[in-house]
């Protein structure tokens, strides 16, 4: 959530924001509620003031005049009725600033959308094969490690069933980043909750956007997490940190749930998109100061992973037309898989700045002295699942049909190739 007082001091600064964006968000009603809230506020400080000076002077006599007292009571109302309309304009205005998104850093490039984006650099070269490269989709099929059609009697279209090796693939695949983000990379392992109560999904600036998006429990009201990033962001909601206790970085693994509504034929095939995958998050508390430079050591983190597995992958900044709604800057790690010819999005790291701390209100003190202050947040995928099994398969085919297991993982699968059983 943007702050209003920015909103209120920069107007034009924000408009071009949006127009960056590509968004068509007027400001006038917000300017609008606000002046009235600190209208309406300044009115009842006023009549409290009056009450207390006349609060004193009826402690000091000895006779309470019949005028006055009914003075001091209509006073009371008038105060009681300006309460409830600043509470119902606060909310209104909450309403619409919860709605709009967050500001570009001035480094984020202007564009229109995914095509605008740079490449700010690439990592390793896409592999050449002596014979025609297979999709995941054929090769799973072939090896009995993925099962489209019982995925789809379980459960309809967009879901699939990993059998044997493959479950075992993506298994040791979350082990491997969990140990390597928790063990070289210094972030504290979480194992959170799969469903959140509502005010989590606002503070991490999901609801009210996106809630079309979202699978939703309806009886108990919790919903289930679209990404690990929901709860960790709110596993400090509604606290003042202390400046050594930051920055906190944590790493969580978690199935994630999300209504993919795309165009009629667009990535039906394989296991691309789904309404359900898994994925390691990273999560980064900081102080304002620090998060850009730890937004690069996110990156890294989860750069690390992609040259470990020895898969090409290539890093885009996204522009101010493709840049997300809670993000400032963002970096997009995507990943070369030659069976479907095409680059895979494994990760998309994020500096949020204060926009998610303000919803969730995470404040942290500088010094024992200061006032509270909002924290930075960052996240970004460290990687997801299951593009990183596509990339996987489709790099490490061979051409008797098996797949060669990278070496990181050869300890957690306890073979050297996935065959047909």
């Amino acid at each position: 959530m943007l702050d209003i007082k920015l909103i209120r001091d920069n107007p034009d600064l924000i408009r071009q924001a949006f127009k960056n964006r590509g968004e068509t968000i007027s400001l006038d009603e917000i300017l609008k509620l606000d002046e009235k809230h600190r209208e309406l506020i300044h009115d009842m400080e006023s009549l409290r003031a009056r009450r207390n000076e006349v609060s004193k002077e009826i402690g000091k006599m000895k006779e309470k005049p019949p005028g006055l007292m009914a003075d001091m009571r209509k006073i009371g109302d008038q105060i009681s009725a300006l309460e409830a309309e600043i509470n119902s304009v606060d909310t209104s205005l909450k309403e619409l600033l919860l709605s709009i998104p967050n500001i570009p850093h001035p480094d984020v490039p202007v564009g229109k959308d995914a095509g605008d984006n740079p490449i700010i650099r690439t990592w390793g070269e896409k592999k050449q094969f002596p014979f025609k490269p297979l999709p995941h989709w054929d090769l799973g099929e072939r090896l009995n490690i993925i099962d489209f059609e019982r995925g789809v009697k379980l459960s309809g279209t967009r879901f699939y069933v990993l059998k044997g090796m493959g479950a075992l693939l993506q298994r040791a695949l979350i082990m491997f980043m969990l140990d390597l983000h928790s063990r070289e990379h210094g972030y504290t392992e979480i194992y959170p909750p799969f469903m959140v109560k509502r005010e989590c999904l606002v503070g991490s600036s999901n609801l009210p956007k996106f809630a079309d998006n979202l699978y939703h429990d309806a009886e108990e009201d919790y919903w289930f997490v679209p990404t690990a990033e929901v709860p960790l962001t709110n596993m400090h909601r509604d606290e003042i940190l202390s400046a050594e206790q930051l920055p906190i970085h944590y790493v969580a693994h978690t199935a994630c749930f999300r209504r993919e509504k795309m165009a009629a034929g667009k990535d039906t095939r394989g296991i691309k998109r789904g309404h359900q995958f898994d994925k390691v998050e990273l999560y980064k508390f900081t102080t304002p100061e620090t998060s850009m430079q730890e937004l690069e050591s996110l990156l890294a983190a989860a750069e690390d992973v992609c040259r470990k597995l020895e898969l090409p992958y290539r890093i885009i900044q996204l522009c101010t037309g493709d840049i997300g709604f809670a993000s400032v800057k963002s970096y997009d790690i995507e990943i070369w898989a030659p069976g479907c010819g095409e680059w895979l999005e494994v990760s998309s790291c994020s500096n949020c700045w204060d926009f998610q701390a303000r919803r969730a209100n995470i404040r942290y003190r500088p010094d024992s002295k200061s006032k509270p202050q909002y924290v930075h947040t960052l996240n970004g995928s460290g990687l997801a699942l299951p593009r990183v099994v596509i990339a996987l398969m489709e790099n490490y085919q061979q051409e008797d049909g098996s797949i060669e297991v990278p070496d990181v993982l050869k300890p957690y699968m306890h073979t050297d190739k996935i065959t047909t059983p």
